[in-house]
């Protein structure tokens, strides 16, 4: 059985399309132009230089944060009534930022205005958070990030070879030129397999023939709670689902001491072995939807909140879950206005590469797949009692707190040293 809590975000964010006014790619006689190259490994031609940037900066928190809540809110908008959601905002801002640099003029400033900084500061969050992780997985859990672009090795494109070797730099990203037929789609869906631990099998379904380049990030999480549940703390009690359905499901309960308030939500942290990382839950008040809630928070006040979350008795209450979810995001992005990205005629990703006069480059689809599991981390049985009876003055009782995730709730995995969540959800139905 697998043990503690594991999520998976993978996603391709870009699928950067070529079609201009000349058509998508054909040959002469009306064929689609099929390159018979094996995918190659360019990273022996681009070696990650030396990069010199501090630690990550406090204020880079509120800005990661509330690029998270926007994007999160504009997530959950488009999700069905009663779905699901989850997303990874620090997945996404990683592809986009490796994204923005290969664009400029307009298209930069509108990248660089959803996603909250300039492509530079990007650049070097990216690398310092990064280089943050702890090494201990044993001892932390793990928390792995892992980066690539894929271009088509098409006589049409030539990559700019400054844009791939920032990427390098900063994100480490591998670079590969490949075909784009079936064997790179398999390749593509295989490297994504690989760095999520087999939680996000495949991201793609076909490569369309405009198809130019990719870039990929893919994140996976594993770590066991620092506290485990017994099984004696697993039984059974009702979660009232967003839609008023009431569900016999397993909760699990403990006591925690690390309590958070606000107008609207009440909630609670646990950590993780190590307290690196831990999972947040905010349960919005009675007659509030979590879409409601979200709406009122910002990334400032979320940082607050989370940095400076009450030490006292929380009894809590988590319902056993496991969810995917899968999302289509460039209409999100451009809702939060970065439009010119995706417009063919307008967009400049002049930085990337180089296409002939009568055909551009932009972004046509962002697909993002999430996966998570919350469980008691297995099952263990012993017995051990020590009754101590003590003699002295009495202590005045401590007020206790309770939050019991009893009804729809929003929840985040998040990096307690950063101060970011690095998934942030909303559990509508825990079945």
């Amino acid at each position: 059985m697998k043990k503690g809590l594991r999520t998976a975000a993978a996603m391709i964010l870009i699928a950067v399309m070529l079609c201009g006014t000349a058509g998508c790619a054909k040959s002469g006689n009306g064929d689609d132009r099929i390159i018979k190259a094996k995918a190659a490994d360019l990273m022996k031609g681009v070696t990650p230089g030396e990069v010199t940037v501090d630690a990550v900066p406090s204020d880079f928190g509120a800005a990661v944060n509330d690029f998270s809540l926007r994007l999160f809110r504009a997530s959950n908008k488009a999700a069905k009534d009663g779905e699901n959601t989850l997303v990874s905002p620090l997945s996404v801002m990683l592809a986009l930022s490796m994204t923005a640099n290969g664009a400029q003029a307009e298209t930069l400033t509108q990248m660089e205005a959803v996603l909250g900084m300039p492509v530079d500061k990007l650049n070097e969050f990216a690398y310092s958070y990064m280089h943050s992780l702890p090494k201990d997985r044993k001892f932390y859990g793990a928390l792995s990030i892992a980066d690539s672009i894929w271009f088509k090795a098409d006589p049409d494109f030539t990559a700019d070879r400054d844009f791939l070797q920032t990427n390098a730099d900063y994100y480490d990203a591998q670079i590969y030129s490949a075909p784009f037929d079936g064997k790179t789609l398999k390749d593509i869906n295989k490297w994504v397999k690989d760095k999520t631990d087999g939680m996000i099998p495949t991201i793609l379904d076909s490569i369309p023939e405009s198809a130019i380049m990719y870039l990929i990030n893919a994140m996976a999480f594993d770590a066991e709670w620092r506290d485990i549940y017994k099984d004696y703390q697993v039984q059974d009690a009702i979660f009232t689902t967003a839609s008023g359905e009431d569900k016999r499901l397993p909760f699990m309960y403990s006591e925690v001491r690390s309590y958070l308030e606000d107008d609207g939500a009440v909630g609670f942290i646990r950590y993780y072995k190590g307290s690196r990382y831990a999972f947040a839950a905010l349960l919005p008040n009675e007659g509030t939807t979590s879409a409601e809630y979200l709406e009122t928070l910002t990334g400032e006040h979320l940082s607050d909140m989370l940095a400076n979350a009450q030490n006292c008795k929380v009894a809590t209450a988590l319902p056993k879950f496991k969810t995917e979810y899968t999302v289509e995001m460039s209409g999100i992005l451009q809702e939060m206005g970065m439009q010119q990205a995706f417009d063919m005629m307008n967009a400049d990703f002049g930085k990337m590469g180089t296409v002939p006069p009568d055909r551009n480059i932009s972004i046509g689809r962002v697909l993002h797949k999430t996966f998570i599991e919350v469980t008691e981390k297995g099952t263990r049985a012993g017995a051990a009692t020590v009754v101590e009876m003590l003699d002295g003055t009495a202590a005045m009782p401590e007020e206790r707190k309770e939050v019991y995730l009893s009804r729809p709730f929003v929840y985040m995995l998040i990096d307690c040293e950063a101060g970011i969540p690095f998934f942030i959800g909303v559990m509508n139905d825990p079945q």
